[in-house]
């Protein structure tokens, strides 16, 4: 089972950051944390990377639903989508497969929440 879901697009980066964005939103997700490892890599490290942010999306309602079944939850969560500037122009998306970081946990109240998030997050980038 891969651990992520991926779509490339032909879109600018900042577009597909914006458009990933949206569609978040109309799954009930919201942008609660985001890394820019381009510029966090210059700052720190003085190395010029490829554009590349880390989006943490977070649905509260499966995030509380999943707190409530297993406290340290929180330790996986958000739900992870990169955003990645490809060498061709084009961009990457890629969210994580919460079905597959869930299998880490032996709790099977998790799992119908996991498989209804991972819905979510498959739909959100087949639409891309």
């Amino acid at each position: 089972m891969d651990y992520y879901f991926t779509k490339i697009l032909n879109l600018s980066f900042e577009d597909s950051v914006t458009r990933v964005t949206d569609l978040l939103k109309t799954e009930g997700f919201g942008v609660i944390s985001e890394i820019n490892l381009h510029e966090k890599f210059k700052e720190k490290l003085g190395i010029d990377y490829r554009k590349y942010r880390i989006l943490g999306a977070c649905n509260p309602g499966f995030a509380y639903k999943a707190l409530q079944a297993e406290e340290k939850i929180g330790t996986m969560l958000p739900c992870n989508v990169l955003v990645i500037e490809k060498e061709d122009g084009r961009t990457e998306v890629s969210a994580v497969n919460p079905v597959a970081s869930m299998m880490a946990i032996s709790n099977p109240e998790l799992e119908p929440i996991a498989n209804e998030v991972t819905a979510k997050l498959k739909k959100i980038i087949g639409s891309l």
